[in-house]
């Protein structure tokens, strides 16, 4: 997985924030990191993921290039939010800690879709980010599931989403909320760049039962 800064949305950052902007650039060290301090040997988070201990290692060792579900299943494993496996903009010096900058959204380029973090880290249970999708991206071939609670707001472009069963056509305006218990998925099939505001209201869940 990349992570890069956007070439045309976040200013070059100063030499004050390099260190930290570039650091983790990686998610796979950060993965590790996090798994070693809360005591989950690979085999726990492999197991909590629902993914190979070999394909795990592959991404903690930064060798592989993980789908948006599979981060997605590790950071829910790991009880964090995507603040601590993505690196951050720092906030401005002179904002308080729940607010962030439209210049100061860190972006993850999965390849299949770019997520562009506007959460600001302070809850454990609520994300939000901006999908941006280009024609023929989506969330990957395999349907997400999660406890938790997801909603959000085409903000231009049309996208196609399932949920369950259903399969709906959104276009720029329209506004969706659904339990993610249920296998869903997001995909571009139009021939034009689509940005989609996505909320996830995460569900605490003992990673032991």
């Amino acid at each position: 997985m990349v992570v890069q800064k956007a070439s045309n949305r976040l200013p070059a950052p100063d030499e004050e924030q390099v260190e930290e902007f570039d650091t983790g650039a990686m998610p796979g060290g950060r993965i590790r990191k996090t798994r070693i301090a809360i005591g989950m040997s690979l085999k726990d988070l492999a197991d909590a993921a629902g993914i190979s201990i070999g394909n795990l290692s592959q991404i903690e060792r930064g060798m592989a290039n993980p789908s948006f579900r599979t981060v997605m299943k590790i950071q829910s494993a790991l009880g964090v939010t995507s603040k601590t496996l993505f690196p951050h903009v720092p906030a401005r010096q002179d904002d308080p800690e729940f607010v962030r900058r439209k210049d100061r959204r860190p972006l993850c380029d999965l390849g299949i879709l770019t997520k562009e973090l506007i959460s600001t880290g302070t809850s454990r249970h609520m994300e939000m980010m901006i999908l941006h999708i280009p024609p023929g991206g989506s969330t990957g071939e395999t349907p997400l599931i999660s406890f938790s609670d997801k909603a959000g707001f085409v903000l231009s472009g049309e996208v196609v989403l399932r949920v369950g069963e259903q399969t709906t056509v959104l276009t720029e305006g329209d506004s969706f909320q659904f339990e993610g218990s249920y296998p869903h998925s997001v995909r571009n099939e139009s021939d034009r760049d689509a940005d989609v505001l996505w909320i996830i209201n995460n569900i605490s869940l003992d990673r032991h039962l």
